[in-house]
């Protein structure tokens, strides 16, 4: 190896410091700070381990007739949940799945957990340990990188023609 080749892989292996974890990868993750991937990233996991484990479990176990809407539910779990995996691997371009998650728990909390709360009858009803675990939610909306959501998913960023 040369003294050129031998610097570069010096700077690629300093590369990694804490402190870049926190700056723009634009190398990388177009511009999102790797913080916020590895957060997402540990997100998707969990969604795959958890759901994945409960709504395969009880379609794979289901036995009977299945009540149309409770069956809808367990399938879109379980789908949302297997394709949280590919997040783990693809986190940019499976962001809408994180997306899904945020809107349907927050929806969830504004329609059903905060009547409940606001009335004082949320504590010890069927609602409350779901509350508390869609409450969770703030980590994925803190580590969204909401700039790019925008530019990616609201202003259609379109690919420049090079002439």
């Amino acid at each position: 190896m040369n003294t050129t080749e031998q610097v570069s892989q010096e700077q690629k292996q300093t590369k990694f410091r804490i402190k870049n974890i926190f700056l723009p990868d634009y190398e990388n993750y177009e511009g999102v700070r790797r913080i916020n991937i590895y957060v997402m990233r540990l997100f998707f996991a969990l969604m795959f381990v958890f759901v994945a484990t409960d709504s395969w479990t009880v379609i794979l176990t289901h036995e009977g007739a299945w009540d149309p809407t409770r069956a809808v539910a367990w399938c879109c779990w379980a789908a949302y949940s297997t394709l949280a995996l590919l997040g783990v691997f693809h986190t940019l371009r499976m962001l809408p799945i994180m997306l899904f998650m945020i809107f349907y728990k927050g929806l969830w909390l504004i329609v059903v957990a905060y009547p409940l709360w606001s009335a004082g009858t949320l504590e010890g009803s069927p609602a409350e340990g779901m509350a508390y675990m869609f409450t969770g939610i703030i980590i994925p909306i803190l580590f969204m990188p909401w700039k790019y959501v925008f530019k990616k998913y609201i202003l259609f960023e379109t690919k420049k023609k090079s002439v």
